[in-house]
């Protein structure tokens, strides 16, 4: 059941469309095809409101790049990086970020978003053939068709072991097909201005027409962390769960998060606390990770990693970018 409170109402949804299509035409002007990298205007991208509301910015409550982040540091070898802090609003280090990449299964922080937004987490789903995934090398949770268990479980299996088979019995239940369930994904997105998205599947695996970018991460992810329940499943090291297959009979599983933060596998730069996060891989699309992370001060920030070249990199990246936070 749909969670009307926390929903976009449609008339918002309206609004932040055509600020996101304006916001993504004053990116592009004067550039043909090509997205650069430059800082935005905020002055540029103010939208009056109703009577009586005066001028709202599009951006105002966003991490606004303002020239100063660095864009060649040999310390961050991925094709695409970005460091936002919450706190207040700059990006203090980015680079290609605007660039359209294929994110794996960072994709996946979109589904949960979704999922959490428009289902009940009580929900109890009944896992059908659209989980069977067949491609080599695809991460499952290792759920099958009449498997019965709660979404909040399957958020679990999708968001820890990175469950592409979660993924589709997600999708299936919410929205009854993993096109229609694409579709509310890019209309979220076009919702939150990110007008470098597109998305065709739940689970990330690749797709020409599957894309977004460093910049279009962060607002997803900045969005997701605004649900108590994601904060808690994303920074979740482990899970266990027990549920009924098919036959009725008991099954039980550990899933353990892949974001090696979380599990102790990697340290974060010491003042530096990683809170949650999802990583992605794909022949396609590399190594990539994303992480929220809390100062001791208890300021927060969101980091991004894209196609980097190997595992031990990806990470180094990451510890290179939260470096800038406390250096």
């Amino acid at each position: 059941m749909e969670r009307s409170l926390q929903v976009i109402r449609p008339a918002r949804r309206a609004w932040l469309s055509a600020a996101a299509a304006l916001f993504a035409a004053l990116l592009l002007a004067g550039c043909g095809s090509e997205v650069k990298e430059s800082p935005y205007q905020l002055s540029e991208r103010s939208f009056l409101g109703g009577e009586g509301q005066g001028i709202h910015f599009f951006a105002e409550d966003l991490c606004v790049p303002d020239g100063s982040g660095a864009y060649e540091d040999e310390a961050v070898t991925a094709e695409s990086a970005a460091l936002f802090s919450l706190s207040d609003g700059t990006v203090p280090y980015y680079k290609n970020m605007y660039e359209r990449m294929n994110p794996a299964s960072i994709t996946k922080v979109m589904t949960a978003l979704v999922a959490i937004r428009h289902g009940n987490l009580s929900d109890l789903v009944t896992v059908t053939e659209d989980a069977v995934i067949t491609e080599s090398g695809a991460s499952l949770c290792n759920i099958h068709p009449g498997d019965r268990l709660t979404l909040e479980q399957l958020l679990y299996g999708l968001m820890l072991p990175s469950g592409n088979d979660a993924g589709a019995a997600i999708a299936v239940h919410i929205s009854g097909s993993i096109p229609a369930f694409a579709e509310l994904m890019n209309e979220e997105a076009a919702a939150l201005g990110a007008t470098g998205t597109h998305f065709t599947n739940p689970h990330g695996l690749t797709d020409e027409d599957h894309y977004t970018t460093a910049y279009d991460l962060y607002l997803i992810l900045n969005e997701a962390l605004k649900e108590p329940e994601f904060r808690t499943i994303a920074g979740t090291s482990s899970y266990y769960a027990e549920y009924v297959d098919s036959a009725g009979e008991t099954v039980s599983q550990t899933w353990k998060m892949g974001n090696q933060y979380l599990t102790g596998e990697r340290e974060a730069p010491e003042g530096v606390t990683v809170t949650a996060g999802k990583t992605g891989t794909t022949q396609a699309a590399g190594y990539c990770l994303i992480v929220s992370s809390e100062t001791d001060a208890g300021d927060e920030y969101i980091s991004v990693v894209l196609k980097a070249d190997s595992r031990p990199a990806l990470y180094d990246n990451m510890t290179n970018l939260m470096n800038k936070i406390v250096n």
